[in-house]
């Protein structure tokens, strides 16, 4: 049996205070968001209603992302391209083209 390792946690290279602020507070109102589905669909209400509530959801989560793509651009990826030697700018390129390809759909 193999034992996978767990790589390392990586830290942001600055996190905006305001930023973090506002995206804790948002998440923490997804979360009572996400509850609140949890109990229409238990109580079977209307499916368009529990839909639109999904749909607030989406958005909430689209902003967080947002703000963290922009944290991760002006912070992180400014840093490591450069700053960084060839091969780490090279690797936050990937990074990039992967987050915006993921991030796009």
């Amino acid at each position: 049996m193999t034992t996978r390792r767990k790589a390392p946690a990586r830290k942001a290279v600055a996190v905006e205070p305001a930023i973090k602020n506002a995206n804790r507070k948002r998440l923490h109102r997804i979360a009572g968001q996400i509850r609140g589905i949890e109990r229409m669909a238990e109580q079977e209400r209307y499916c368009a209603d529990i839909l639109m509530q999904i749909a607030a959801v989406q958005q909430a989560l689209r902003a967080v992302g947002e703000a963290l793509l922009r944290n991760h651009l002006r912070h992180c990826a400014t840093r490591a391209i450069r700053k960084g030697s060839p091969q780490q700018a090279e690797a936050m390129y990937n990074e990039l083209v992967n987050l915006f390809a993921r991030y796009s759909r």
